[in-house]
């Protein structure tokens, strides 16, 4: 977005959102590492994973989402296949000061087996969701690709054409493919260097079929945007929300994982599948804590938590016996 000059302007959130860092925050970042280095990241070589095969067109009759770790995530829903921050990288950022290794060392699926996918959703453009080297090899067997505002020229550098890609500002409402897809809100910031810091819109997703219904939270602190949105568009049958990478002097960009389960509920979701851990380290608390935490949460206000392994499905529909709910982790 320009003004009249045409000088790009900068996206800003709703709330407002202070993420300041000061000398005194970076020292105790440095003893806070020094205390939980053993902790962060899982002791075991791997986490579990179950290979995925997929079939040449999702079935119709069936909403499911396998998770790949962080936010990458596809989902089936009602015969279209959707690829949700498709992140399928070995590590977090192209920077060694930043990056972190993929725990699970691969994927459940090589991305160049994943096959045609009628789109890919992107939340925001942090290298931990928006992957240049997971784009490349998808590309070509992806019909469409919808972006918040400013993201698509990124895409466009590496190769996909205009006429592929999508921008959507927040509460913008589509149809795709006989689904109803609403763009919206979260609490967050976009940048990939020192010169585009919030030139491009960050968001989380709403996807309803005629049967079932799927929200994706993209990155986001707690903030009244839930409640809008499980106002305008719940309940949902399922509800993907980011629980890690989670720090008190952070949390107006990242929720703490109490307010992942309270975010669920504003957004009146069924099954909550807890994201944005369980692939990388980009915080300062022990690996599991954030599932842990979401658990305990859950518990206290009767919600259902499906915790799948890496590349394991979660279906819409099924009994609450069959969600997947083993502690993988421990």
């Amino acid at each position: 977005m320009s003004d009249k000059s045409g000088k790009r302007m900068k996206y800003v959130n709703q709330q407002p959102t202070i993420m300041n860092m000061n000398v005194q925050s970076m020292y105790a970042m440095i003893r806070d590492y020094t205390r939980m280095r053993t902790k962060l990241r899982p002791q075991q070589q791997q986490v579990p994973m179950v290979p995925i095969t997929l079939a040449a067109v999702p079935d119709e009759r069936v909403t499911r989402v396998a998770w790949f770790g962080h936010s990458a995530s596809l989902l089936e829903i009602e015969g279209k296949r959707l690829l949700l921050d498709p992140m399928l990288g070995a590590a977090s950022s192209p920077f060694p000061l930043f990056n972190s290794k993929r725990y699970s060392g691969g994927l459940p699926v090589k991305p160049e087996a994943i096959g045609q996918v009628d789109a890919i959703f992107l939340s925001h453009n942090h290298f931990d969701h928006m992957d240049r080297g997971s784009i490349k090899k998808l590309q070509s067997g992806v019909g469409h690709f919808h972006v918040p505002s400013g993201v698509g020229r990124y895409l466009q550098q590496w190769g996909i054409e205009a006429s592929r890609i999508s921008e959507h500002g927040w509460w913008d409402e589509f149809e795709f493919k006989g689904l109803k897809i609403a763009c919206a809100p979260a609490r967050h910031f976009s940048g990939r260097g020192l010169t585009d810091r919030d030139r491009s819109l960050w968001c989380s997703w709403v996807f309803k079929g005629k049967d079932s219904s799927v929200f994706f939270s993209g990155d986001s602190g707690y903030a009244p945007h839930f409640k809008e949105i499980g106002s305008k568009y719940g309940p949902f049958d399922l509800t993907l929300m980011e629980c890690g990478q989670y720090d008190e002097r952070w949390s107006a960009i990242h929720m703490m994982p109490e307010e992942t389960v309270q975010a669920h509920l504003d957004v009146r979701g069924s099954v909550l599948v807890p994201i944005h851990w369980g692939a990388f380290t980009l915080a300062l608390h022990a690996w599991a804590d954030p599932v842990e935490r979401v658990i305990a949460a859950a518990a206290q206000h009767g919600v259902t938590v499906a915790t799948p392994r890496i590349g394991e499905f979660v279906a819409v529909g099924e009994d609450k016996a069959q969600i997947p709910a083993a502690a993988w982790w421990r």
